[in-house]
């Protein structure tokens, strides 16, 4: 899968193609059922495939305190897209420049930069200054410029809609199997693993701490995890929140790997959210919480007693 960052690093062999626009915030089962369309269209035409998407996502500019948190940070999308038959991925940056367009300017940048021969976007997708530009005026400009406008596909599932926001509750209920589901895949957090306080390694429980880089975080609490590691998975239990019992404001990912001993400082991982335990709570000491800490370990342990290993790879 190519990647091209930027409307300025088109290049005329980049033109010609099939293309769809949206946030992809999960890559979920809707936006695979887009993306396989696309591909089958772009395979009947003989042209690329391309996903376009915009960082940050448009609601994150005009609402960067109100928009809703992400599931996947631009990275862990783009590792989820290359896993999918995609020929290229263009990551636009979302900033006053591209809020400014007129809808005709818009399609031009489709026209001129990618020289589009078929599209297709949701039917509630908006373009150009003030979300002036609809489903109909795209289709419109394709019947004057020669390219096929489609709307996506609905994917329903137990008779609701698949969609981001579906998955974000169940994440905050702690659903953890409803939003496997939707997602059709295990919930994943990507990072590289950081050096902290050092205060699980003083209590005896030592942690790997991973920055979220995210605006917020999706889900909070304690949770039975798995961890993969140079493609090695191993069990594990995670919490992701403030830290309010050492005084902490901002969220971190903080993950204990059962029977593990080896330094990983530096090294990225991938977390994948098996169980939620329970919220995370304040303590009056370190001592209490390492006790309740404990307590979540035998707890993962009782989890994955049983059950059968799977081997990580990619997801």
């Amino acid at each position: 899968m190519e990647l091209i960052r930027g409307l300025h690093n088109l290049r005329p062999n980049h033109r010609g193609c099939a293309v769809t626009i949206g946030n992809f915030d999960g890559v979920h089962l809707g936006h695979r059922a887009v993306i396989s369309q696309l591909v089958e269209r772009a395979q009947t035409l003989r042209v690329p495939s391309v996903v376009m998407l915009f960082e940050p996502q448009p609601q994150e500019y005009f609402r960067p305190d109100a928009s809703p948190a992400r599931l996947t940070r631009l990275r862990e999308k783009l590792t989820a897209l290359a896993d999918l038959p995609i020929d290229r991925v263009l990551c636009v940056r979302f900033n006053r420049r591209v809020a400014d367009l007129e809808p005709t300017a818009f399609v031009r940048i489709l026209l001129d930069g990618l020289g589009v021969r078929y599209l297709i976007v949701g039917a509630d997708f908006r373009f150009g200054h003030a979300r002036r530009g609809d489903v109909e005026s795209l289709a419109r400009a394709g019947r004057e410029h020669g390219f096929e406008v489609a709307t996506a596909p609905t994917v329903t599932m137990d008779r609701e809609r698949v969609s981001s926001t579906r998955i974000r509750a169940a994440l905050a209920a702690g659903d953890m199997k409803d939003a496997e589901k939707l997602l059709g895949r295990k919930y994943r957090i990507c990072g590289r693993v950081s050096r902290g306080e050092r205060i699980g390694r003083r209590i005896g429980i030592p942690t790997a701490n991973i920055e979220l880089r995210r605006h917020r975080a999706s889900i909070a609490g304690i949770f039975v995890v798995e961890i993969v590691i140079a493609d090695e998975s191993y069990p594990a239990v995670a919490s992701v929140g403030t830290r309010p019992t050492i005084g902490g404001t901002r969220p971190l990912l903080e993950v204990h790997v059962l029977d593990f001993n080896r330094d990983i400082y530096g090294a990225h991982v991938a977390v994948d959210f098996l169980h939620r335990l329970r919220d995370e709570r304040r303590f009056d000491s370190l001592e209490e919480m390492r006790a309740h800490i404990a307590l979540d370990i035998e707890a993962a342990r009782q989890y994955f007693t049983g059950r059968p290993r799977v081997a990580a790879g990619r997801r």
